[in-house]
């Protein structure tokens, strides 16, 4: 079954490379046909599907457009052109605990995000106590977060993530936060989510990442899909072409 579908999504991004300009230049590069700025297309002719259960690995050099696809997918950007068809509930790891309330205990960060995942109260509240288990911070949830350390708000935030049971999860280079014993128990639950049907994008830079937890990779360049298929022969692909460089 079907989970997500992107046809032919763009993103064009508009570069200014000057400060703000005063009237009068504005007016002498307006007579003078000037361009002060450049069209960056971060995204073109994307297409693919992802199937319920199924994990999609997006690897590629810095700029090459990953991160821009994920934020389209999560509709924090609007494409340029193309579309996203999604069934079921989408729930991103981007920018880990970047819309957590520092003022604010653990207890209520949760609440308030669960809210923003579109969860009850109450079914939120049923969660607090596997969510701060998972996170290794049982005691520390009517603590401010701006008593938190860097990684308790990462270890919290990847922990409400993968347990408000998505059916789509998005994850940007995240899979790096605690010890070696939390990445593994992330894993863990990576691999339980997606054998209950749970549908996966993973981004990272690490390939035995990609090649543990994904059944098909994207390799993206410049915007485009360079390479997509199975995991191990794209992954080969990749990093042949990386030494190369």
């Amino acid at each position: 079954m079907e989970a997500l579908k992107a046809e032919n999504l763009s993103k064009k991004f508009r570069i200014f490379h000057q400060p703000p300009l005063t009237l009068q230049k504005v007016v002498y590069n307006l007579f003078h046909r000037k361009q002060l700025y450049q069209d960056l297309w971060a995204l073109e002719g994307v297409s693919f599907s992802l199937q319920k259960g199924e994990a999609l690995g997006l690897i590629g050099p810095n700029g090459s457009g990953k991160t821009t696809l994920l934020r389209v997918l999560a509709k924090i950007y609007s494409p340029t052109s193309g579309r996203v068809r999604i069934k079921g509930r989408l729930a991103a790891s981007l920018e880990l605990g970047s819309g957590f309330l520092l003022e604010f205990t653990g207890i209520e960060n949760l609440y308030l995000h669960g809210a923003i995942f579109g969860l009850s109260r109450r079914r939120i509240a049923g969660k607090i106590a596997k969510i701060a288990e998972f996170a290794q911070l049982e005691d520390f949830l009517d603590v401010p977060l701006r008593q938190y350390s860097f990684g308790m708000r990462m270890r919290l935030a990847f922990a409400l993530i993968v347990n408000i049971e998505p059916d789509i999860l998005l994850i940007d280079e995240s899979l790096a936060v605690g010890d070696l014993a939390f990445r593994q128990k992330c894993f863990a639950r990576i691999e339980e989510l997606k054998s209950q049907g749970t549908a996966f994008i993973l981004v990272s830079h690490n390939t035995q990442e990609i090649s543990r937890l994904c059944d098909q990779v994207i390799w993206l360049e410049q915007g485009r899909i360079r390479s997509c298929g199975d995991t191990d022969r794209i992954i080969e692909e990749y990093e042949q072409a990386m030494r190369v460089k």
